[in-house]
This record gives C-alpha cells, sequence and structure tokens, in this order.
C-alpha cells in the first residue's frame, strides 16, 4: 500500500502484484493437513473433530473427578433423594386417580 504525498487518506494499491494470493501466507509449511488448517486458514473436518473429543474428554473427566467429592457425593445423593420422592408422588396421585375414576 501507498500514500501519495498530499492526498491524506486516499490509499491505492501498489501496482506490482504479490507472488502468491493475498490469502495465502507466504509461510505456509508444506505438511499443511498436519496443522489442522488448509492453505487459506480454514480448520479441517478432522481437526475440528479432535478439539471436539478433547474438550468432552476434559469435561467428562472433570465432572467424574467432581462427583468424588464430598459435596459431589452430597449433590448425588439429594438427586437421588428428589427422584424418589418424585416416584412417590407420581404414584399416589395415580392412585388418587384410579380411586376417582371407580366413584
Amino acid at each position: 500500500m501507498s500514500v501519495p504525498a498530499g492526498n491524506v487518506g486516499f490509499v491505492t494499491k501498489d501496482p506490482t502484484p504479490p507472488d502468491q494470493p493475498e490469502d495465502i501466507p507466504e509461510n505456509v509449511p508444506d505438511n499443511i493437513e498436519a496443522t489442522g488448517y488448509t492453505a487459506a486458514g480454514v480448520p479441517t473436518f478432522d481437526a475440528v473433530r479432535e478439539k471436539i473429543e478433547n474438550r468432552y474428554g476434559t469435561a467428562l473427566g472433570a465432572s467424574e473427578l467432581a462427583a468424588e467429592t464430598p459435596e459431589g457425593r452430597a449433590v448425588e445423593d439429594e438427586y437421588e433423594k428428589r427422584q424418589q420422592a418424585a416416584a412417590e408422588r407420581l404414584q399416589q396421585i395415580r392412585e388418587s386417580m384410579r380411586d376417582d375414576g371407580d366413584a
């Protein structure tokens, strides 16, 4: 890019075109697929899948570790108690509906 003297804010392109297209950097490695990106800088499908799998594995491991703490076990016990109470309440509702239908 060049800016002619006296024309502040007026920008022109250099008259000589670059040797390579502008969207591809000059220092692109030969093994572009090994980096996980195409020459245009777009991530490959395999790179995206690997990133997702890594994040999923990290999240799964973190949740397993959290479940082994005393706080995690307390939360799990509380959840089980609520599930049991909900199942009992649902059974009571079903029984009351059967009794109302017989009358």
